[in-house]
């Protein structure tokens, strides 16, 4: 679950502790930008789209990923999935370098496709690997893995820890990490059994 559900809960707690300071990062580019304050209401406006269009990519990744897990199989599309956690990780860690909080948008469009792929593959993948007697147990995983995603979110969020004005780029690229995890883990991890047995019509393979 560390590249799977655990994104998904991670991001969506994540965003909470910088608030005011990825407000600040706006109103700060803005006057640099254009030589004027911004209105609070296009502060507001601004805000509101960085949170919400992580939903925007969570559908376009929950769309893909049936697509892509049978197309490359369950373990492949979780490694995929962690490529937007990569470019989305470096998008917004870089963001305030770079003096674009469109960056920060993209980074948070890019991190729900990653979290719409990882949700949906990880139960797939885990179900499908499970032995029978397991399989309610691993299928649960998913949701342990999204309570602990944002359990870290918050921990993180902490003003001793990352959530601090200087290091809000730091926790905001902090998936990045479980996304190396499982890039390092997953490819010693077996296929799922039914992807090769109904899809790849690998008989031999499944058993």
């Amino acid at each position: 679950g560390i590249g799977g559900a655990f994104q998904y809960g991670l991001q969506v707690s994540i965003i909470n502790s910088p608030a005011e300071y990825i407000k600040s990062f706006i109103r700060e580019t803005w006057l640099k930008r254009y030589g004027s304050l911004p209105s609070e209401e296009t502060i507001t406006l601004m805000w509101s789209f960085i949170v919400s269009i992580y939903s925007i990519g969570g559908l376009l990744g929950s769309s893909a990923a049936g697509y892509l897990a049978v197309r490359f199989g369950r373990k492949k599309a979780m490694l995929f999935a962690n490529v937007p956690a990569v470019l989305s990780a470096a998008l917004m860690g870089l963001s305030r370098l770079c003096g674009s909080f469109e960056m920060v948008i993209a980074g948070r469009l890019t991190s729900g496709v990653c979290g719409g792929l990882a949700l949906n593959i990880h139960l797939m993948y885990a179900g499908e690997c499970a032995p029978r007697k397991l399989r309610g147990l691993m299928a649960i995983t998913a949701s342990t893995a999204i309570a602990v995603g944002k359990f870290v979110g918050f921990a993180l969020g902490l003003r001793e820890v990352l959530g601090a004005e200087a290091l809000w780029p730091v926790l905001m690229a902090a998936n990045a990490l479980p996304a190396l995890v499982q890039l390092l883990t997953l490819p010693f991890f077996p296929d799922s059994p039914r992807y090769l047995l109904i899809d790849k019509k690998d008989k031999e393979g499944c058993i």
